[in-house]
């Protein structure tokens, strides 16, 4: 598969869904607060680039860039969205 087409499955009820990669500009940063069942993929306590993915958020899912430097969908659960503040 080319750049941009990266597949990963998406463990969903019993079925396991594909979700295209959408290679977009970084829409953001997530603290990874998990990496339970994905441990080669995400450090807890780093912050990830959120890629901008409506299908995964309609589905409890973020995408990030993750350490293979190419964006996965992963659970909400695994990660807290970062808030800038104003100083």
């Amino acid at each position: 598969m080319g750049s941009g087409q990266a597949r990963r499955p998406i463990p969903q009820g019993s079925e396991i869904v594909y979700m295209r990669s959408c290679k977009t500009k970084a829409q953001g940063f997530a603290i990874c607060i998990s990496n339970v069942g994905y441990p080669a993929s995400l450090e807890v306590q780093k912050l990830y680039p959120i890629v901008d993915d409506p299908l995964a958020q309609a589905n409890d899912l973020i995408r990030v860039i993750d350490e293979s430097g190419e964006d996965y969908v992963y659970p909400n659960s695994n990660f807290l969205k970062a808030v800038p503040t104003a100083q």
